[in-house]
């Protein structure tokens, strides 16, 4: 590295301590970077818990008030149930479909956490496939395919044909770190078959898209705009190449447009929002918020099937929002191991910290003012990044591109395998475990990767059991 760089480097390092409170005082009383921040294991703040077990991801914030932590159990029991079909004896458990991925919550996000792509003799249900054709629907979003809608339904109740099939293949890729270490990346084809109603517009656009898991929903809503705006670098002023763009999304409720904070793409503006869509994308079930089933014209028993308008009550749409926005955020493990502050630095050193901002202060949260006003480290700026060839789907979501995502969360990642007895990420869930993730950045990540890729083997290890104790 030459004399400039250096200097580059070593300033923004001493900036970064800063700004996130890790100047100590090296042996020889001299100020330098220890990489160990006070607090820093809480990363929810005071939503955190201490439960790394493989209930991690199910708790509520211990700072709860009033009778939110009972409103939270009752949450909690609706997110599980498995809805029926109507008419039955459980009136405010049925409206199943007529179409439908999952017939709960927690099919998708079992323990509240990240789903997988299906094996081999499996159907999807933790990994959905939004649709659209080119153009954008009333709304600014992504216009829904004629026959199809904007999401395949795998399932259908009887007297109803479902929307079709998934099948995956896995194409293998090779490379070469800069030591010589070979690594093997998978790339999934996908191929509908049993098509309900005819073929799909040859100019559809499909978006694989894997659940993710919930922690922390509601601290994420009480980012206020400002700070949002002040992380967003759209026309990449500072030179960096990283360029972060807010996603504008229509809040139904609100009629008008709204920043987008959830989904891979930022395309739902609150948790109610992205709660109701999926109860009528994914369950088949309307709401206040969207009282409408999606069903096409070619789709012939799916019109003036329902269980009442909406089907989902007021009063258990409003639990299950307080259960998503209410789970806690599990505690660091070995934050302090001298191997994990190493991975830190180097994570820091590499610009991944550029997008998975490691640490943040909400705002005030209109609904739960427990949420307001903390110190946070959710490892995200919530902004949309063009993360290159590899990884796009080439559908548009409202502002985002085809090759765009939004920034996920890091806090959790490392108990996915206690929690889901797995380590696949990615919007797509192609990546076996984090350094295939690391390796399939590209675009605003492609210097990072670089540096990855540069790295030896031992300061690799070291990045990868950084990320594994958040």
């Amino acid at each position: 590295m030459n004399k400039g760089k250096k200097r580059i480097l070593i300033g923004t390092l001493l900036a970064y301590a800063a700004v996130m409170g890790v100047i100590g005082c090296q042996p020889d009383g001299e100020p330098g970077i220890t990489w160990l921040e006070t607090n820093e294991e809480f990363g929810g703040g005071a939503t955190t818990v201490s439960d790394v077990s493989v209930n991690a991801f199910g708790n509520a914030a211990p700072n709860l008030t009033g009778d939110k932590d009972l409103l939270f159990v009752t949450g909690n029991s609706f997110f599980n149930r498995n809805w029926v079909t109507a008419p039955s004896s459980t009136e405010d458990l049925d409206g199943l479909g007529p179409m439908f991925i999952a017939r709960s919550c927690s099919s998708c996000h079992f323990k509240d956490g990240r789903g997988a792509p299906p094996a081999a003799d499996e159907a999807p249900v933790a990994l959905l496939f939004r649709l659209s054709v080119p153009g954008q629907a009333e709304d600014g979003g992504p216009q829904p395919e004629p026959t199809y809608g904007s999401q395949l339904s795998t399932h259908a109740i009887l007297g109803t044909t479902a929307e079709g099939s998934v099948q995956i293949q896995y194409e293998e890729i090779t490379g070469q770190y800069a030591d010589g270490t070979s690594y093997h990346l998978r790339k999934p084809r996908y191929t509908f078959t049993e098509l309900g109603f005819g073929p799909m517009d040859p100019a559809v656009q499909v978006s694989p898209r894997v659940a993710q898991h919930m922690i922390g929903l509601g601290l994420l809503e009480a980012i206020d705009e400002v700070t949002l705006t002040s992380l967003a670098d759209p026309d990449d002023r500072n030179g960096d190449g990283i360029s972060g763009r807010i996603n504008r999304v229509w809040d139904v409720e609100k009629g008008q447009e709204s920043i987008g904070r959830y989904g891979w793409k930022a395309n739902q503006p609150s948790v109610r929002q992205q709660v109701a869509a999926a109860f009528v994308g994914d369950i088949g079930i309307t709401s206040s918020v969207f009282p409408t089933e999606e069903c096409a014209d070619a789709e012939l028993g799916c019109q003036g099937i329902d269980a009442g308008e909406p089907e989902l009550k007021e009063s258990i749409l409003n639990k299950v929002v307080l259960y998503s926005s209410s789970l806690a955020v599990p505690k660091r493990r070995n934050w302090d191991d001298p191997t994990v502050l190493k991975g830190k630095q180097l994570f820091v050193e590499a610009n991944c910290s550029s997008c998975h901002v490691p640490k943040l202060t909400t705002g005030t949260h209109p609904d739960f003012p427990e949420f307001s006003n903390e110190t946070i480290r959710p490892f995200t700026d919530l902004l949309l990044h063009d993360m290159g060839e590899g990884l796009a789907d080439g559908r548009p979501d409202f502002l985002a591109t085809g090759s765009e995502w939004r920034t996920p969360p890091l806090w959790g990642i490392g108990l996915i395998e206690t929690v889901n007895g797995h380590t696949n990420f990615l919007h797509d869930g192609r990546a076996r475990n984090l350094e295939e993730a690391i390796l399939w950045h590209g675009g605003e990540a492609e210097a990072a990767k670089k540096a990855f890729l540069n790295m030896s083997g031992e300061d690799r290890r070291s990045l990868v059991t950084f990320l594994t104790s958040l």
